[in-house]
């Protein structure tokens, strides 16, 4: 920060050009503020040009509108609140300084339909949606795979943008011996990336298993690519339906998946290895990151709270290409991507469609979230398929 002194630079010296910008914290952050915000830093030496680097060397996303700024420690949130607040605002829909998080990993919580938001529902399509089971019967005709999702992050770490690589290996320590004490179905083995072949990670990451390499300029920017390989990783159960990456994004990304609609089956193995592994770590004494107000803390601001991402592969090649797709998309509170990830697009009509949501629902509220809408895509899509009308099934407001 004593850089910032020298050379008598005033504060515009250093102020970065935002006039062509589109993301979340090229809204709010001012002069002012910029001013303000650069006389801070974090116990772990975290300052506001490492916070948004990642907004300005990228202004926008032909797919996404980005966040452009990422926490590099815990305290990043409460240091650097004055812009931190306005983007989370900004991306989670009017989430306030505020509000409190709640979260509920109990899959048994997942209902049966009980309202249908739209206008004039006939008696036949209402009993469709009536006898749904609480998720585990997406049609597999359809739903190609089920997938849930989330990060964590260990207190006491920094987080990947700004961790040395002692921390980041020990990061990988702790999380490899707490993985290596699951049992039963969750029991599985770890794999470094350091001691893979280019053939066998590729082979990993075709298979939809493995992170993909840091090729992304948002990654980059952000300095969470440093070091690679070095202390990254991944676990998965010897069936391959619940998996855990270290050291990518965030400390820990764990994923439970498998093929076909049973999207409660999925979630119930997740939050049942979510819940044990969380419990290891506290055997060690270690803790994740949390707090009552923005819930669990991760790298990027958009996975903030549940940090929960439910999706599903399914196929849509009529409704994906319906003029109102998007429109439905937005009022289901869902988001679609193609099944390569953020910047691709669908192949074969086959979308990778999730929920929108992070902070400020709960784990439950976001799963039952994509079971709803993806029932009303599908039955869309079997409507489109005989050419009958889907107009009486559409959403009439955001639900």
């Amino acid at each position: 920060m004593n850089n910032l002194q020298l050379g008598g630079r005033s504060v515009k010296d250093d102020f970065p050009n935002l006039s062509q910008h589109n993301n979340h914290m090229a809204r709010f952050l001012t002069l002012e503020m910029y001013n303000k915000l650069r006389e801070h830093c974090t116990p772990n030496g975290f300052t506001i040009d490492d916070v948004i680097q990642t907004g300005v060397d990228n202004p926008g996303h032909p797919y996404i509108m980005t966040v452009g700024c990422v926490a590099g420690d815990e305290e990043s949130y409460e240091v650097f609140k004055d812009l931190m607040d306005l983007v989370i605002q900004d991306r989670h829909g009017g989430y306030s300084p505020t509000d409190m998080h709640k979260t509920d990993l109990t899959p048994e919580n997942l209902q049966v339909w009980q309202h249908f938001c739209v206008d004039d529902v006939d008696v036949e399509i209402y009993k469709i949606f009536l006898v749904l089971k609480g998720g585990d019967d997406l049609d597999d005709n359809y739903v190609l795979s089920s997938r849930v999702r989330t990060g964590r992050s260990i207190r006491g770490y920094c987080l990947p943008p700004h961790c040395s690589r002692g921390e980041r290996r020990a990061v990988e320590r702790l999380s490899v011996e707490a993985l290596d004490s699951l049992t039963g179905d969750l029991q599985g083995k770890y794999y470094a990336l350091k001691n893979m072949t280019e053939e066998e990670q590729q082979q990993l990451i075709d298979d939809h298993l493995l992170f993909d390499k840091p090729v992304s300029p948002l990654l980059l920017a952000s300095g969470m690519a440093r070091d690679w390989p070095d202390g990254r990783g991944i676990w998965h159960n010897d069936n391959k339906t619940f998996l855990v990456w270290v050291n990518e994004e965030d400390h820990l990304r764990v994923i439970s998946m498998q093929k076909g609609g049973n999207m409660k089956e999925v979630f119930t193995r997740f939050c049942t290895g979510l819940t044990e592994l969380e419990s290891l770590f506290k055997e060690k004494g270690e803790a994740f990151m949390w707090n009552e107000h923005l819930g669990y803390i991760l790298t990027c601001p958009s996975n903030l709270g549940t940090g929960l991402r439910a999706g599903v592969h399914v196929k849509l090649p009529i409704m994906g290409k319906h003029p109102d797709f998007e429109d439905i998309l937005k009022k289901l509170r869902l988001q679609k991507r193609g099944t390569g990830g953020v910047d691709t697009d669908a192949v074969d009509g086959v979308f990778d469609i999730s929920n929108a949501d992070r902070l400020g629902f709960s784990e439950v509220e976001l799963v039952q979230s994509v079971v709803n809408g993806v029932k009303v895509l599908v039955e869309m899509e079997k409507r489109l398929e005989i050419g009958e009308p889907i107009d009486n099934l559409m959403p009439s407001a955001q639900w």
